[in-house]
């Protein structure tokens, strides 16, 4: 993932706490030492229509399945079992990244993520995070802000 960023030239703050066993959002963001309303879980999800879609919030928060589906245009969508998550995007969960999937999903971010100058979010490995402006991530993959969390 971070290769990506680096091919685009797209500046990045990483963050390495492999030696800490957790993957829950809330430490994670107490070991990054950051608000945990700027540090962002990656979800993968399933439509009705059997579509794929990525969605992005804050590790204190929970997606909204209803207005997740809503926002992508399906009746109804839920979560990709865990062990389809390796298969179908390169990513284990807890160490899944926005940025870097073996195929491009439609990726939905939770609004208040403009709110930040940098967003962390995985680096694609358990134990690593990056930090990167909102902005930049436009320039990296095509995605889209909404409420999409309760």
């Amino acid at each position: 993932m971070m290769r990506v960023l680096d091919s685009r030239k797209i500046e990045y703050d990483s963050f390495c706490y492999a030696d800490s066993p957790t993957t829950v959002g809330t430490e994670v963001a107490a070991l990054l030492g950051q608000n945990p309303d700027s540090v962002f879980k990656t979800l993968v999800t399933v439509g009705s229509s059997k579509t794929h879609y990525v969605f992005v919030v804050p590790v204190n928060r929970e997606l909204d399945l209803k207005k997740a589906a809503k926002c992508v245009g399906e009746k109804k969508i839920e979560m990709i079992k865990s062990k389809e998550l390796l298969p179908l995007t390169g990513y284990i969960h807890g160490g899944c990244s926005p940025i870097g999937m073996k195929k491009f999903f439609r990726t939905v971010i939770h609004e208040t993520a403009k709110n930040f100058d940098r967003i962390y979010f995985s680096a694609g490995r358990i134990g690593y995070q990056v930090g990167v402006r909102p902005e930049d991530i436009e320039k990296v993959i095509k995605v889209e802000f909404a409420d999409i969390s309760c």
